[in-house]
């Protein structure tokens, strides 16, 4: 058995970029920050931050191109992707993203167009199908940390 399991709680860096493909199928790019802070030896308060490119699909990235914005606290879960690529000089080229199947607006209420809502990406979903998140759920998940 293997798992590939990513979650993150960190701030949007910048607007997501949002293109619109063939057959109505959405994809939306953006990047996320996360910090960590220690106190180093001499005392000294440490914070480093570390950035996450984030890719969401099809109807969680229609939402994400609504409600998400520059600055929003976001939870997110899903998994690791490294794709690669050669340049313009035939350099082999990396990069590492994280495909999103969950998303949480944590940014507080009124600071943000859509702050509290849990959104999904369907578990079975054809790459043709396009199929909005359900929020006819009212209630909000406490995180348990």
């Amino acid at each position: 058995m293997s798992v590939n399991k990513v979650i993150l709680i960190g701030n949007v860096g910048q607007d997501p970029e949002v293109r619109h493909l063939d057959k109505d199928v959405t994809v939306a790019n953006f990047s996320l920050a996360t910090s960590e802070s220690y106190t180093a030896k001499n005392g000294e308060k440490v914070t480093t931050t570390e950035w996450h490119n984030i890719v969401v699909w099809r109807g969680l990235a229609k939402v994400v191109e609504q409600y998400v914005s520059k600055g929003d606290k976001l939870y997110i879960e899903g998994r690791i992707r490294t794709r690669s690529w050669d340049d313009k000089d035939g350099n082999k080229r990396y990069t590492t993203e994280i495909y999103a199947d969950n998303l949480e607006m944590l940014t507080p209420r009124g600071q943000s167009t859509g702050g509290g809502q849990q959104m999904s990406e369907p578990k079975n979903q054809q790459a043709e199908s396009v199929n909005e998140p359900d929020f006819s759920s009212s209630e909000e998940d406490d995180l348990p940390f």
